[in-house]
């Protein structure tokens, strides 16, 4: 039997000491929990947030990405293009909205445009083989609002977009089913390694583990320094965004995509599977891991772009702004490195492309723990999950006359603007991980996402939500002040 690998449960004086602990419940680490509990393994998944996909992963552009523009050889352009293919098996299976749009690479200067072969050739190299070059009467056949300008761009058929709260819910639902423990409002402040084990602890309690696995995101170069180690150094990258009105859906039909550079993607333009038109981010280095509010400055350059890109998105309707924070680091790849000697695999530097590339780093990693002399035995069961529909490209409950005669609660719209029923406010308070905040609530069904913002439905949801979950409705109030972006 390898090292610590489902022999039996070994209790310390904390309790039960975990085969492996997954620090960090974002895309990366729902991703890891759930690949691992495929196998005869004790795992304890530990999250900061009183929630799965509160950090860096709620907060992206949710472009499902190709790796067509990595950086060929790289680790990250390799992951991406192993977790494009598992991502096109699990979405289905687990019900995770996806949009297939396709993206278009649009060149607005010579410069731009002499880099399209460079570009095209990089894609090839990455195995993303169906890009090809377009003129600009075809660029302007294909999104005939684009502003003028254009001169020339690459289709790139396989960019699409997905819901990215949905994935690492999915993630770590099927983890949980499959055995995983969740530790929610657990972050891990200090770590000692001693006699085989390690443990971690913090404010939550402490955890008892015979492997580390970090996916801490913007604070992964902080539990790295915990284990000895200065790899890196996490430098949040705020990216701002803006969410315009389901009005704006019809003016485009692929996402619009820069010409992208050493440092970012660009700004870009792209509808969202709730059926609304984003646009952004902003790329700006900060020191503040905690800097997720937008300026105004930003919000202007934005539109500013925006009106050069496709003029009128401008007369369109904004419904909300909103900011995340890239885990940005000094290196051009993902810091994803095996210490099999201490038992530790960190999996650190995951920067805008985390979500795309979630499942095939969390097969690369159980690679490392395998490599490193983990016993990973297959499990007789690996039990499937289906999350709820929360995109436009599928039939919501609302419209499905089959789930109203089973639960006529799917028949009570609660929050008009989203179509957001009762029937799926109760599901998302009673299921595997519940929504225990309104931030949860928000993600798990999309209410009070839509035009209003919540002004009509707000009060409602949160006596709904504090009635359901036992809790005091000025408790959720002050938890949603601190932890909506």
């Amino acid at each position: 039997m390898g090292k610590g690998a489902g022999g039996p449960r070994a209790l310390s004086r904390l309790g039960m000491i975990y085969d492996v602990a997954v620090i960090g419940g974002g895309a990366v680490g729902s991703a890891i929990a759930r690949e691992l509990s495929r196998y005869e393994l004790n795992i304890a998944l530990l999250e900061a947030a009183p929630d799965v996909g509160m950090g860096t992963s709620k907060a992206s552009t949710a472009i499902w990405h190709t790796g067509f523009d990595a950086k060929p050889g790289s680790l990250e352009a390799r992951l991406m293009r192993r977790s494009y293919a598992l991502m096109e098996q699990f979405a289905p299976e687990a019900g995770i909205p996806i949009e297939r749009t396709g993206g278009l690479l649009i060149a607005w200067s010579e410069e731009q445009l002499a880099t399209l072969p460079a570009l095209l050739d990089k894609a090839k190299q990455n195995g993303v083989a169906d890009v090809y070059l377009i003129a600009a009467d075809e660029v302007y056949r294909l999104e005939p609002r684009l502003g003028p300008g254009a001169l020339g761009g690459m289709l790139v058929p396989g960019e699409h977009v997905l819901c990215t709260y949905t994935v690492p819910l999915a993630c770590a639902t099927q983890a949980v089913v499959n055995g995983i423990t969740l530790k929610l409002n657990h972050s891990v402040k200090a770590i000692q390694s001693r006699d085989g084990f390690h443990v971690l602890g913090g404010p939550g309690g402490s955890v008892e583990c015979r492997w580390i696995i970090n996916a801490a995101g913007l604070y992964s170069d902080e539990i790295d320094r915990l284990l000895g180690h200065h790899d890196f150094i996490v430098t949040p990258r705020r990216g701002e965004l803006i969410v315009f009105d389901k009005f704006a859906r019809s003016l485009i039909n692929h996402i619009l995509l820069p010409v992208p550079t050493a440092k970012t993607k660009g700004v870009l333009i792209s509808p969202t599977v709730y059926g609304n038109v984003l646009l952004g981010p902003t790329a700006e280095d900060l020191p503040d891991k905690t800097a997720t509010s937008t300026s105004a400055s930003g919000l202007q350059t934005l539109l500013e772009k925006g009106r050069a890109i496709l003029p009128e998105l401008l007369n369109e309707e904004v419904t909300a702004t909103y900011a995340g924070l890239r885990a940005a680091t000094e290196h051009s790849d993902y810091q994803i490195r095996l210490h099999a000697g201490q038992r530790y695999v960190c999996v650190g530097g995951i920067r805008s492309t985390g979500v795309s590339a979630s499942l095939g780093i969390a097969e690369y990693v159980a690679g490392l723990l395998q490599e490193a002399g983990l016993t990973l035995k297959p499990k007789l069961q690996f039990k499937s999950i289906r999350m709820p529909n929360i995109g436009e490209a599928a039939t919501r409950p609302y419209q499905s006359a089959e789930m109203i005669a089973a639960n006529p609660t799917y028949g009570q719209i609660v929050c008009h603007c989203e179509r957001v029923t009762l029937g799926e406010i109760l599901a998302a308070t009673r299921t595997v991980i519940p929504a225990r905040t309104v931030d949860g609530l928000r993600r798990r069904t999309r209410v009070l996402q839509g035009r209003c913002q919540g002004f009509n439905c707000h009060g409602a949801v949160v006596s709904l939500l504090a009635r359901e979950t036992n809790q005091n409705p000025s408790q959720l109030m002050m938890l949603e002040q601190d932890h909506v972006a």
